[in-house]
């Protein structure tokens, strides 16, 4: 039986690891072919790790494993000299473009009167202008096709649910409704639909962490995952401290499928009822 995207191309950025990685896997497990990029080197202002080449690489692995055919390189999504050439060179080989999966994105903690001017822009150039740019180079190739397509943008819950130390992301995130609502006006004559999701935590390596465990923790010297989860639970009415990337990434596919067909320019919340606090 075909999948629901079967003979569809799809453009994932931050795709080594965690959403990105999860989302692609889905995607091509429902019959679509992936062009992935990442960054895949250390961003100064970010506390973690950053994903590596051979992560991206094991993505290419694992979604050739799903049984789609897969086009990646390291791309930065503030980079849209880059971001052309390659998403043009990789439509010319698949031959089209259907859906873009903007995922990328950093998390860095501060008050709003300690931060630095460095680690606001940084996180502005990402979350916000970084999809932009994503869809900047992608879109052309969208249109030009004239079978419609789907853009998904990965928000956040930190929309609804507003926490001290995150300020330059949330204003980043909130900047993707905006910009999503827009691109959702401005495209409908093309059939192309543009939403947003809003997940709450996922569990991948930007929270599972040991900056965001003393984020959550601040009252413990060393905290650690398991003081971090009983802290996450409390924001979460359903009672978990986070989701799982496969839960992100079936909402990915059914904004991605015909089965939306008629859903543009809508939010939706991944929160565990996080938002009903």
């Amino acid at each position: 039986m075909a999948g629901k995207l079967e003979g569809k191309v799809a453009l994932i950025s931050g795709a080594a690891r965690g959403q990105g990685r999860s989302h692609a896997i889905a995607l091509a497990g429902e019959g679509a072919n992936i062009i992935a990029i990442d960054a895949c080197d250390q961003i100064e202002t970010v506390p973690y790790a950053m994903p590596t080449v051979a992560e991206l690489e094991s993505t290419a692995e694992a979604v050739e494993l799903a049984g789609g055919k897969i086009i990646y390189d390291v791309v930065d999504v503030r980079d849209l000299s880059g971001l052309r050439k390659f998403v043009d060179s990789a439509v010319l080989e698949l031959g089209r473009l259907d859906i873009v999966c903007a995922n990328a994105g950093i998390s860095t903690f501060s008050s709003i009167l300690d931060m630095d001017e460095q680690m606001w822009d940084t996180t502005i150039e990402i979350n916000l202008t970084g999809v932009w740019k994503t869809c900047k180079a992608a879109l052309p190739h969208i249109i030009n096709g004239e079978s419609g397509g789907s853009i998904i943008i990965t928000s956040s819950s930190a929309t609804s649910m507003i926490s001290e130390n995150i300020g330059h992301y949330i204003a980043s995130k909130h900047g993707l409704i905006g910009l999503s609502r827009t691109l959702a006006k401005e495209l409908a004559r093309h059939r192309i639909r543009v939403n947003t999701v809003h997940p709450t935590g996922v569990a991948t390596p930007m929270i599972l962490n040991e900056p965001v465990y003393q984020l959550f923790r601040p009252d413990l010297e060393n905290p650690n995952r398991n003081d971090f989860e009983d802290a996450a639970k409390t924001l979460h009415p359903l009672g978990v401290p986070f989701v799982e990337p496969e839960d992100v990434s079936d909402m990915i596919v059914y904004l991605a499928s015909n089965s939306s067909r008629y859903i543009t320019g809508s939010s939706f919340m991944l929160d565990a009822g996080g938002s009903l606090r």
